[in-house]
């Protein structure tokens, strides 16, 4: 027999989730059998998959030890890595971060280390925060994704708990993402609320954009204003400040493209062999502004409510040129450091 403590970071999910991350030799399909014949208990009683845990509920494994044999923790990944973070906002639950395009946020199909989240870890190892020999079921992990060519703010929870209520934060759109990025042409409406059908073709990694509803595809709500606009050679380039009000994938350069302005520096959507010329590695989009818009419960995260957070528009790599004072863009005159790449409005 095994016994299992359950800890602090460990606490609040369900005992199907926590055992699956924390007896990782157990198939799930046996493990769904052991619990219906009691070889798996709580507290020593007969307990339900679905059950809840809490910081201190003993979890008894009545099974074969072959199932706890895998491979082991291996702190020595994070520990060669000197962590390359510019951190925004740090405080003890969560860290958000200024992603520069080209980063990985999560391996990709062919692994690899070099990623924003293992970066993240080796930080807070080194910090004393992270002891991944210590955790049964937690890792600090990232609440949102950004896309490698694509730079701006990302998430980090540093507990479970805060990972947990931050993605409700997310899943409750109770968090208001704002977005620079430079597009191609005049763009005729100074500011405009777009509405639209949004179908991703997950086989391509595109998406596909129409106006009205058609088979498979999502409303989508992108706000735009214009900020500035300028000449380079023959063409004219409008930079813009875009909100998301709904979150689907590629949704700003697809909609922008699809309105007659794709990004600057967008293959995807748009034709950037001219661009890349210009110098244009990325595509131009940077998030670079959140806002946390809280109800008044908001788990451990709620002395977030109403607190904004930015990277100075100073800071984003496709903004020079632009004169931005009276604007109404937080922060413009915000100098950038090494460390810190934002402040909070």
């Amino acid at each position: 027999m095994r016994i299992i403590t359950i800890q602090k970071n460990d606490a609040g999910q369900r005992l199907d989730k926590f055992l699956t991350k924390a007896v990782k030799g157990l198939p799930q399909s046996l493990m769904y059998k052991f619990i219906r014949l009691k070889k798996i208990k709580v507290n020593r009683a007969r307990c339900e998959q679905s059950q809840i845990l809490r910081e201190g509920d003993e979890i008894q494994l009545f099974i074969k030890d072959e199932f706890f044999d895998s491979a082991s923790k291996d702190t020595g990944a994070l520990s060669s890595i000197k962590p390359k973070l510019d951190i925004v906002y740090e405080d003890e639950h969560i860290m958000l971060l200024n992603k520069r395009p080209g980063v990985l946020v999560h391996d990709d199909a062919e692994g690899g280390e070099n990623t924003l989240i293992m970066h993240v870890q080796a930080y807070l190892c080194g910090k004393g925060e992270y002891d991944p020999t210590a955790e049964q079921s937690f890792a600090p992990a990232l609440c949102n994704r950004i896309d490698r060519n694509t730079g701006g703010m990302v998430i980090a929870a540093k507990d479970a708990a805060a990972l947990r209520d931050m993605n409700e934060v997310i899943r409750e759109d109770w968090l208001s993402k704002f977005y620079l990025c430079l597009v191609h042409g005049h763009v005729e409406k100074e500011k405009a609320t777009l509405h639209g059908y949004l179908r991703k073709d997950s086989a391509k990694n595109m998406v596909e954009v129409r106006n009205k509803d058609f088979p498979g595809a999502k409303e989508i709500i992108t706000k735009y204003r214009v900020l500035g606009e300028r000449r380079e050679g023959k063409d004219t380039v409008t930079l813009l400040e875009v909100e998301l009000v709904t979150g689907r994938t590629h949704q700003i350069r697809a909609h922008m493209a699809h309105i007659g302005h794709p990004l600057v520096g967008d293959g995807k959507y748009g034709v950037n062999r001219d661009d890349k010329r210009s110098g244009y590695k990325f595509q131009a989009l940077y998030a670079y502004r959140l806002r946390f818009d809280l109800p008044e419960e908001a788990g451990s995260l709620n002395y977030l409510r109403g607190r904004e957070f930015v990277i100075p528009p100073a800071d984003v790599w496709f903004t020079k040129g632009f004169d931005l004072k009276g604007k109404g863009v937080p922060k413009w005159d915000a100098p950038p450091t090494k460390q810190s790449g934002g402040q909070e409005a």
